[in-house]
């Protein structure tokens, strides 16, 4: 009825009804085709501070990953003519620590582990919780009990607790610290998948899938999966901060990446016990530590916001 309307609107106008008619039904077509990510997106573009954090995020992982070709020095190298020097001091920007490294180079390098580990971490949480969270909504029965019997037990142990004792039993590594953030991180994103998951099974499409004779597998992986992502993306965008400071924290309490290689939480550490002498030590690790927080959690806020269906009322 619209389109006829709208058809017969511009026929009053003078042009041709064929023309206004097929105006009107291009712009029902590209209306139609407005989906949830599009009107996502759209919101989230609408947050300034969200899309300039998530530019923020692009640059500093581009940085992480260029910092072998970007940072001036090794993260190793030592300058023993230059222990403690000051910003710009002897051709190092942020000067050096107390072995004479590079505190600019070390803290570009910080920046690569923080997000190694912490991509790393998530990746690893999302796919268990996936697997966890599909597997009870959707089997159900026994099995929905023991799996979420076995996540309760996981919840109520300390997530960080966890951690120290997974790093203290696999070692001061890369991979121990995303193995150890990453199960330690998965329950309450297991929980949110299998709540998304007993709501979307009982969906006429889902219904339609099973009538057609489609297998479990094809139905969870096909038909759920692609609708239970969203509430996922703003979980895993918050997510991802928060690894980055459970890397820093281990860090600071030695038990993060075996040095020489560097880790925010180590710099800090190690920047307090010359906060008066050398007060740069500190100062470089802990802004940009901080700043990265502030863009991924800014980012995390935009995607919750975008995803609230309340945004195109407000």
């Amino acid at each position: 009825m619209d389109v006829i309307a709208a058809a017969e609107g511009l026929h009053s106008t003078g042009l041709e009804p064929d023309a206004g008619a097929a105006g009107a039904g291009e712009t029902v077509a590209r209306a139609r085709a407005r989906g949830p990510w599009r009107k996502a997106w759209d919101r989230f573009k609408r947050n300034r501070l969200a899309l300039i954090s998530l530019v923020m995020c692009g640059v500093l992982v581009v940085v992480a990953f260029a910092a072998p070709w970007i940072a001036p020095h090794h993260y190793a190298d030592t300058d023993y003519e230059a222990l403690l020097a000051g910003a710009g001091a002897d051709g190092h920007l942020l000067g050096t620590d107390q072995l004479g490294r590079d505190i600019l180079s070390r803290t570009l390098y910080g920046l690569r582990t923080a997000l190694i580990v912490a991509f790393g971490a998530e990746l690893l949480a999302l796919l268990c919780a996936l697997v966890v969270g599909l597997a009870a909504g959707y089997r159900g029965g026994r099995a929905e009990q023991g799996l979420m019997a076995f996540t309760d037990v996981m919840y109520a142990f300390p997530s960080y607790l966890f951690a120290i004792v997974m790093v203290a039993v696999l070692g001061r590594s890369i991979f121990a610290l995303i193995v150890a953030i990453g199960i330690a991180g998965w329950v309450t994103q297991a929980r949110l998948v299998r709540a998304q998951v007993l709501s979307i099974k009982q969906r006429e499409y889902v219904e339609a899938a099973r009538a057609m004779g489609a297998s479990g597998p094809t139905i969870a992986v096909r038909y759920i999966l692609p609708n239970a992502i969203g509430p996922m993306l703003v979980t895993t965008s918050f997510a991802i901060p928060a690894a980055i400071a459970a890397e820093a924290g281990l860090g600071l309490l030695g038990l993060g990446v075996q040095p020489p290689t560097p880790s925010w939480g180590g710099m800090i550490s190690e920047g307090t016990r010359y906060l008066l002498s050398a007060p740069h030590m500190l100062l470089a690790p802990a802004c940009v530590f901080a700043l990265a927080l502030l863009a991924f959690t800014w980012v995390g806020d935009g995607v919750r916001d975008a995803f609230d269906p309340r945004g195109d009322r407000r």
